[in-house]
């Protein structure tokens, strides 16, 4: 396999916070959030984003999130997406998000 065929086996898409609230039963601190991905519809995820984040700060907020990767169980909570994220200088998640408004579902290449 190629790097471009792994890459494109990865299915990154654009989806909006429509709901965040923390996951108090994570070893980790987290957030469980419910994302609109549009035509995909939406999906949860348990995402470690408390350090830089309140909920209140996610929600409306556009993220990039990995949706095939199949479904885990965090403390009780089937998550189904991955957020994708980079560490800041402290190792704190910075959220990876477009710099301006596109359609939902949309798929990052």
């Amino acid at each position: 396999m190629t790097p471009l065929e792994a890459f494109e086996l990865l299915d990154l898409r654009v989806g909006r916070v429509v709901r965040a609230e923390p996951n108090t039963e994570a070893r980790k601190p987290a957030y469980k959030l419910w994302i609109d991905f549009g035509p995909l519809g939406q999906k949860a995820s348990s995402a470690q984003l408390t350090a830089l984040y309140t909920p209140e700060e996610l929600v409306g907020r556009l993220v990039i999130a990995a949706v095939n990767l199949g479904s885990r169980k965090i403390a009780g909570f089937t998550s189904e997406v991955l957020v994708l994220g980079l560490p800041d200088a402290e190792g704190r998640v910075v959220l990876l998000e477009p710099e301006r408004e596109v359609p939902l579902g949309g798929r990052v290449y």
